[in-house]
């Protein structure tokens, strides 16, 4: 979606000679222009204005002295250091560029024709008035002489495997009448056709194409030839061919114009003759006739050289230039120049520059050198808020196509509407003022201004002081609404003149130039910001000047920075935007090598593109990846480091993007960034570092509902609700439930809940965004937010919001089943009588959607409410015979046992112990077994007397578990409390306790002797434990011995 805008123009009438031209050349080395004529051969420097050599061609009898001498060919050979012109008299000669001498190499007796030399300038192909086609090698040894009409088709002949007839063949759309149609006779070729031979070549040298009128048919007909003068083909006979050629260099199509009876057409050929693509020329059908095809040298554009056919009322006659670019296999028509009915301005000699490939040279009839320098640009509406609607405005023709991309993405050559204009269009630009930038105002080839403003379109003239030349007016601003500047021609070759233009005092639709200012250099670029008003310029050597158009007296001063330095780029760029880095308005250039300059700093080296939309720098690298940079969150250095990184896993600022991908425009306020590829296809991407500054200041806004509708819809974990700000969120809970107002959205946020904290995961904050805090608290995220909405909803609408309440209960870290069970019951108990209140049946289902089947069974078992189980299995996937016989068994058992069985089932053993010490003495063996394969112990001795059977048995147990574990102190104090002394007074022995022991055994109490005996033996345990003081104390007090320490 790209147009050609004039960078800069050329234009010089030093160049002076008797005739006129007739060919033109560029030097490849020095980029000055051989220019022949009939009387001599001129070297030409159009930047400076001189004439660098001249040699006459009459002088040494090369051509006639009346005039009457045509030279058919001119060409540099920059390898030679010379150019080699060829006479139509047969002469061929070598002009010297150093020396300025002329030196014959060759003649041909029969005269020439034309003369062309191939890509790599190691062949030449010369046509003679013998119709022969002659070829020699750079040092013009001849290699071979062939006739131009062959009878041969040549090597690629097409082989027919004789299958059918042509009746019984296939027509498509044509249908079956296509095979009785007679072959019509091809046309002669045009009156006005100077039946010489075109010769042009494939860009690599290997192939080359003859042009030139069949002497049976009067047609032309195009010949293709190899490297070796071997025929391969012949082009289909067409009908109304005409004479210009021009082999793409790229290689795979040859132009040419085609007149048809009801159209003009510029057609292409394969290399093997036929025909493939055409567009049709924006003129009738005997209008105009087409002098010559170029193609640029990277194949890029085609530039189309017409005149008209029929003289106007002077007798005189238009001549065009056109230049034509195709993208999804559309032609569209970029640039229009106009050169009038004056024969002094018509063009007599057009090429491309070889090296610079917007580049065309020019040579009028007066011998004025026009030199022309484009650049690709697209023309996007540079506002910056919501009434922005992202417009981009292509040219094509007398056509403006306006895509308004924040409405819809339409694929080119599509778009959104057309605006028709009387004249091609050669420039368009928006109107750089907020809330009103979808105006836009298109400068056509005729001289008018057409302002387009809110589906309406109105015409001014654009009154210029002098229009001697088309495009006299360039990088046209539209500034206010009764205020354009543009770039003009200066009264010197290396200056330029700002023309501020305004309407004329007499009301009438014409603008006149208010005031004018010269500028020392060639402006070739001019941007406005459209928040700053600010106006840059920048010169053809890189130097930036600021334009201050707002003051009485317009004036042009020298790009400084806050410390009041010059900035200049260090190179010329050919895209350029004001942006704001960290508050200090700076300069973004592009250059054609892909460097991206901040004023004299360069910030990348890999940029195919690049845009700026609310202080987002976005773009693209030529590998293959999508950058986007908070501006005002980063110095010029940090725009530095933040390019030359690759990226970490969450870098929001990264992604990858299709190959050659290339940035139309960005819609303001929006997440969209729109993408072109290289065969011309949109590509609509959301940018992660957009969608996340927008998401957060929606968030910031509690504009929760956009927020959402955009997570959802990209994919964003909803989790950054919450986490981008917990306090706020919780405090404005109510307005997160009123804003969404959609039970499924709720539910959806609600099972999207994580403990994981995305913006220190996931979404990252930038390094400069200040980083709200988490709230401090106990309770785990997802329960906080869960319990908080669950409050919310409740006292909101509890029948509205019955099914996100219950996903409330259901989602928290541990799953409130029980009390989401209840609430259904409760709903099946006492159906809710509101409109559109949830029944008991769909909030069951919506649990079993939520919860697994099985689950949900286990849990309304253990809510003892067979009804509810009932309910819960009917909805499920489970055989009634699996269920029925259990359930019928359970009802029929006592109810604490039964609690205890269902208990059981569920693996509750707590609860089941719980249910089953109620359950009588009976009951009380199961108990004990319970609780000795659950290790039950301490749950049982609550539930029981401590004076009754039952505890004093659990009490056992327990220590002969306890001793089991090594904890035989601790089970003989637990049997000692029970009442066993015996047993207690042997865990304590066993665990050498002898104060413990003692106190047991004079409980008991224990005889003198056995108390001694016993002592004795926990001394001896007391000794082997190296405890010598506490045995030598038990032996001295209880067994009446002393020992000696060892």
């Amino acid at each position: 979606m790209r147009n050609l805008k004039l960078l800069k123009s050329l234009r010089s009438s030093e160049l002076q000679g008797p005739g006129s031209a007739q060919c033109l050349s560029v030097r490849a080395d020095t980029g000055s222009l051989l220019v022949s004529s009939q009387f001599a051969i001129t070297e030409f420097d159009p930047r400076t204005g001189q004439v660098v050599s001249e040699a006459s061609l009459t002088a040494d009898g090369f051509l006639p002295e009346d005039g009457s001498g045509v030279v058919v060919g001119l060409q540099d050979l920059a390898e030679l250091q010379s150019a080699c012109l060829a006479t139509a008299g047969g002469d061929v000669v070598l002009f010297n560029l150093n020396t300025y001498q002329l030196e014959c190499v060759g003649s041909v007796d029969s005269g020439l024709t034309s003369m062309s030399w191939s890509p790599d300038e190691e062949l030449v192909i010369l046509t003679t008035g013998q119709e022969t086609i002659i070829m020699m090698t750079k040092d013009f040894e001849p290699i071979t002489e062939v006739s131009i009409h062959q009878d041969d088709f040549g090597e690629g002949k097409f082989i027919t495997v004789g299958w059918g007839k042509k009746e019984t063949q296939f027509h498509g759309s044509e249908g079956k009448q296509a095979a009785q149609r007679k072959i019509q006779e091809v046309q002669p070729a045009a009156a006005w056709d100077d039946r010489r031979p075109r010769v042009t070549w494939r860009g690599d040298g290997q192939l080359f194409a003859v042009s030139a009128v069949c002497p049976q048919t009067g047609a032309r007909t195009v010949r293709v030839w190899n490297r070796e003068g071997v025929l391969q083909a012949t082009s289909e006979p067409i009908s109304g061919l005409e004479q210009a050629l021009c082999w793409k260099p790229s290689g795979s199509l040859i132009a040419s114009t085609q007149r048809h009876p009801n159209k003009h057409s510029v057609v292409f050929m394969e290399k093997n003759g036929l025909l493939h693509g055409d567009f049709t020329l924006p003129f009738s059908k005997d209008q105009a006739k087409v002098k010559d095809l170029l193609w640029n040298s990277d194949s890029t554009v085609l530039a189309v050289w017409l005149e008209d056919m029929t003289p106007g009322e002077d007798g005189q006659v238009n001549t065009y230039i056109q230049l034509w670019t195709v993208r999804n296999y559309h032609w569209y028509l970029k640039q229009s120049l106009d050169y009038g009915q004056d024969p002094q301005k018509a063009p007599v000699c057009v090429c491309w520059d070889p090296e610079c490939p917007l580049r065309l040279h020019v040579v009028t009839r007066s011998w004025t050198s026009l030199t022309y320098d484009w650049g690709w640009t697209t023309e996007r509406s540079p506002g910056l808020d919501d009434s922005d609607n992202a417009s981009v405005a292509v040219i094509d023709g007398d056509k403006i196509l306006v895509t308004t991309f924040r409405q819809c993405v339409v694929p080119p050559p599509m778009c959104s509407f057309e605006l028709q204009l009387k004249s091609p269009v050669n420039q368009v630009t928006f109107l750089c003022r907020p809330q009103r930038t979808t105006q836009l105002a298109a400068l056509t080839a005729d001289g008018q201004i057409s302002v387009y403003s809110q589906g309406w379109l109105s015409t001014v003239h654009l009154q210029v002081a002098v229009q001697d030349d088309p495009l006299a007016l360039r990088q046209l601003l539209w500034l206010e609404d009764d205020l354009f500047v543009g770039v003009g021609s200066g009264l010197l070759p290396n200056s330029s003149t700002l023309l501020m233009l305004r309407p004329a005092q007499d009301a009438s639709d014409m603008l006149t130039v208010r005031s004018a200012m010269e500028v020392d250099g060639v402006v070739v670029s001019m941007v406005q910001c459209s928040q700053t008003s600010t106006v840059a310029l920048q010169l053809e050597d890189g130097q930036i000047r600021k334009l201050l158009w707002d003051c009485p007296e317009p004036s042009v001063e020298t790009w400084r920075d806050s410390s009041g330095c010059s900035i200049n780029f260090p190179v010329p760029c050919v895209h350029m935007a004001l942006c704001s880095i960290s508050r200090e308005e700076h300069l973004l250039g592009l250059t054609d090598r892909s460097h991206l300059y901040a004023g004299d700093t360069e910030l990348a080296s890999n940029v195919s593109s690049f845009a700026v939309c609310n202080d987002f720098l976005l773009i693209t690298t030529l590998s293959h990846t999508c950058r986007c940079l908070h501006l005002s969150s980063l110095t010029v250095k940090g725009l530095q480091v933040a390019l030359a990184s690759d990226g970490g896993q969450n870098d929001e600022t990264l992604r990858r993007v299709e190959r050659g991908s290339q940035i139309v425009t960005v819609v303001p306020q929006d997440t969209r960034v729109i993408l072109q590829m290289p065969r011309g296809n949109l590509e609509t991407v959301h940018h992660r570092a957009l969608v996340l500054a927008q998401l957060r200041q929606w968030l910031d806004d509690l504009r929760f509902r956009e927020a959402f509708e955009c997570m959802r819809k990209l994919r964003i974990n909803l989790n950054l609700i919450y986490d981008h700000n917990p306090k706020v969120f919780l405090e404005n809970i109510k307005t997160f439930i009123t804003q969404l107002n959609s039970i499924n959205y709720i539910n959806l946020f609600l099972t999207e809940l994580r403990e994981e904290d995305t913006t220190s995961s996931m979404y990252p904050h930038p390094q400069s965004s200040l980083v709200q805090p988490l709230p401090v608290s106990a309770q785990k995220k997802v329960d906080v937010v869960c319990d908080a909405l669950r409050s919310a909803m409740e006292s909101m609408d509890p029948n509205k919001f019955c099914l996100s309440i219950l996903t409330a209960h259901v989602k928290k870290t541990v799953p409130e089943l029980d009390i989401a069970l209840q609430k259904v019951h409760e709903l099946r108990e006492s159906p809710p009588t509101a409109p559109g209140a949830v029944s008991a049946e769909e909030a069951l289902k919506y649990l079993l959607f939520l919860v697994n089947v099985n689950d949900l069974y286990e849990h309304s078992l253990g809510t003892y409410d067979f009804d509810l189980v009932l309910m819960v299995a009917e909805k499920s996937q489970k055989d009634p015979k699996e269920y029925l016989p259990f359930l019928k068994m359970l009802k029929s058992l006592e109810p604490n046992y039964q609690h205890y069985t269902i208990d059981k089932h569920l693996k509750r053993y707590r609860k089941a112990l719980h249910h089953l010490s109620k359950c009588g003495k009976e009951h009380f063996p199961e108990a004990l077994k319970l609780v000795k394969e659950q290790n039950l112990y301490s749950e049982a001795l609550h539930l029981y007397t401590a004076n009754s059977a039952e505890y004093k048995a659990l009490s056992c147990a327990y220590a002969e578990h306890l001793i089991q574990q090594q904890q035989a102190e601790q089970a003989g104090l637990l049997l000692w409390r029970c009442g066993e002394p015996i047993s207690a007074l042997q865990a304590f022995a066993s665990s050498s306790s002898w104060r413990n022991a003692i106190c047991v055994a004079q409980q008991i109490p224990l005889p003198p002797d056995h108390l001694a005996l016993l002592a004795r033996d926990l001394a001896g345990k007391l000794t082997e434990q190296r405890r010598y003081s506490e045995a030598a104390l038990l032996l001295d007090q209880y067994a009446k011995s002393c020992q000696n320490r060892e």
